[in-house]
């Protein structure tokens, strides 16, 4: 019986990395149902769409199921589960190929992983795919470890409540070590706010950050997995609890 995945990203229903990876899906026997943001949703994490009501069209240009909705990557998500596929659990739930890095810190800003951590939250197996630099990525190639790694999840299971941020280093597929399961590292953003002067003289900013390996990274991260060659896969949990906190925290004594 053939697999069936629910595709989703948070770049929109036009990105290379996302169209890449449903033509690889399909041509190896997968049932793929693509849900997507109509426009550029990076950034939007794992927000939902509650003041407003959500449009889902269908794009008759694309041969089996592709969906556009004018919301987030988790709307997609939600969309996607209730209402194309009808609370029908697909085999897996896979957010990307992202068109650009989603390292360290990424995580909590990302609307890849949140499409990834919303499927979690709805009982699917769920992945969110990036690669480790926004510069040339080789998304075909990104798309045949992706092919690999989704077959290999659908065989062996993935543990409860828990979700995988996979990550492909910038370099080719002769190159490529292996796989690293690895721990969230920390942020290596140069950070930069630019500031914008409009024709009628307002003020606006942009918030952005420029890519940047040069810092020293921690061993058993992802950041100095992708950096050594290797995939990146960090499995991450639903449950955020710092269980080390709660022992520290009782011993305080709060009271009122």
């Amino acid at each position: 019986m053939r697999k069936k995945v629910l595709l989703v990203n948070d770049d929109g229903y036009h990105s290379d990395g996302i169209l890449t990876l449903r033509e690889t899906l399909l041509e190896n026997g997968f049932d793929v149902t693509t849900v997507t943001p109509d426009r550029n949703m990076s950034g939007s994490s794992h927000s939902l769409t509650f003041t407003r009501p959500l449009k889902i069209e269908k794009l008759e240009k694309y041969e089996n199921f592709y969906y556009v909705v004018d919301g987030t990557p988790a709307d997609c998500v939600h969309l996607g589960y209730y209402v194309v596929l009808n609370g029908k659990k697909p085999d897996i739930l896979v957010s990307g190929i992202n068109t650009g890095p989603n390292l360290g810190n990424d995580i909590f800003y990302s609307g890849t992983v949140g499409a990834a951590r919303e499927g979690t939250l709805l009982g699917i197996t769920s992945i969110a795919l990036s690669p480790s630099s926004s510069k040339n990525p080789n998304f075909k190639e990104m798309s045949i470890i992706a092919l690999k790694l989704i077959e290999q999840i659908l065989e062996k299971g993935l543990p409860e409540k828990v979700f995988l941020n996979i990550t492909f280093p910038n370099i080719s597929l002769k190159e490529i070590k292996g796989v690293k399961i690895t721990r969230q590292g920390r942020g290596v953003y140069k950070e930069k706010i630019k500031k914008y002067l409009s024709p009628s003289n307002e003020v606006y900013y942009w918030i952005g950050g420029e890519e940047s390996f040069d810092e020293d990274c921690e061993d058993g991260t992802d950041y100095t997995a992708v950096k050594e060659g290797f995939v990146s896969i960090t499995p991450i949990s639903l449950d955020l609890t710092n269980y080390e906190a709660i022992k520290v925290l009782e011993k305080m004594g709060f009271s009122i």
